[in-house]
């Protein structure tokens, strides 16, 4: 109980973690200044409320679990990503550490949790999810793209620069002679800008 005083003491004028101790009867025995500033909301003072007050109600039992793991080891710290109401009708995202307290006779005595909010770090990593989810997807486009214009398109341009050069080589008037050369450059060129589009989607292979 001593380091866990010591401790208390320490993070008691924190503006980043939370600190509190919830007693055998799942009453809170103590709260920081810093957790009392941020979920008094819904009480006057939530000392010797219910625990569960501040939950997003599918964490309760969250901290159920958590709590009895700790008096299975009682030397260990046991994390928890917890929800907590912000007063706003949402909810904030925390994260906690959990560790089994017991009195002077070493009866158990209740849980230290000591937390912050980690809401702003997951909503990024929500975005960063989402973003990279849309770059997989329009990956996967280009290279269905470029598959398309590789193998796809590519095949009756084959067929247009072949008829072309059959052309070609044969007897024309000038005026035939003239469109021929332009659909043999049109050709070629619409060849040139297939392979570029393909280098660019990066797919020689196919779609995956």
């Amino acid at each position: 109980m001593k380091a866990v005083a010591e401790t208390i003491r320490l993070l008691e004028n924190s503006n980043f973690y939370f600190s509190l101790v919830i007693g055998m009867d799942n009453n809170y025995r103590y709260l920081s200044p810093n957790y009392s500033k941020n979920f008094d909301f819904l009480n006057k003072s939530l000392l010797g409320k219910p625990f569960y007050l501040t939950l997003h109600p599918d964490d309760i039992k969250i901290c159920q679990e958590v709590g009895g793991r700790c008096f299975e080891n009682p030397n260990k710290l046991y994390p928890a990503t917890l929800r907590k109401h912000d007063g706003k009708g949402g909810f904030i995202v925390t994260q906690w550490e959990f560790k089994a307290l017991f009195d002077d006779d070493n009866n158990p005595f209740g849980v230290f949790c000591m937390g912050h909010s980690i809401t702003e770090y997951v909503a990024v990593t929500i975005q960063l999810e989402h973003a990279i989810a849309e770059i997989e997807d329009k990956t996967d486009k280009l290279n269905e793209i470029g598959f398309i214009q590789s193998h796809v398109v590519r095949k009756p341009l084959a067929n247009i620069l072949g008829l072309a050069g059959v052309l070609s080589n044969m007897e024309l008037d000038q005026n035939l002679a003239g469109i021929t050369n332009m659909i043999v450059d049109s050709a070629n060129e619409l060849d040139t800008t297939i392979k570029n589009i393909v280098d660019k989607a990066g797919d020689d292979e196919g779609p995956k």
